[in-house]
């Protein structure tokens, strides 16, 4: 190898994460819409990680989420891969069907399949 020439790249493969698909997003974000709507929530976040995604819900100036809504596929024939947790790690719901499962965060919510 000479000075100045470029290193081999050494490809890896990209590690798979886990994500929300598009159904999942439209239902979680029409809870956090009306949440804001509402003036309870402000921000969000979202991490999709190798066994999980987490979609996390910030009210005011706060450094730790009111409530992070998890999707775990590794629990989909267990309790059901979507868990809502609150701000002390309490698991609030747990189940197989995600509109369920956000009826915690908004019980007024009309579930749409």
């Amino acid at each position: 190898m000479h000075v100045g020439e470029p290193q081999a790249q050494h490809s890896r493969p990209v590690p798979p994460v886990v994500a929300f698909d598009r159904r999942e997003l439209m239902q979680i974000l029409s809870v956090y819409g009306r949440k804001v709507g509402q003036g309870e929530w402000r921000d969000y976040a979202m991490d999709f990680l190798k066994d999980r995604a987490l979609f996390s819900i910030y009210a005011r100036m706060s450094e730790r989420p009111v409530f992070v809504v998890e999707k775990n596929p590794k629990l989909r024939n267990r309790q059901g891969q979507y868990m809502v947790i609150n701000q002390q790690g309490r698991i609030l719901k747990r189940g197989h069907d995600l509109g369920q499962v956000l009826r915690v965060l908004d019980p007024d919510l009309v579930v749409v399949g």
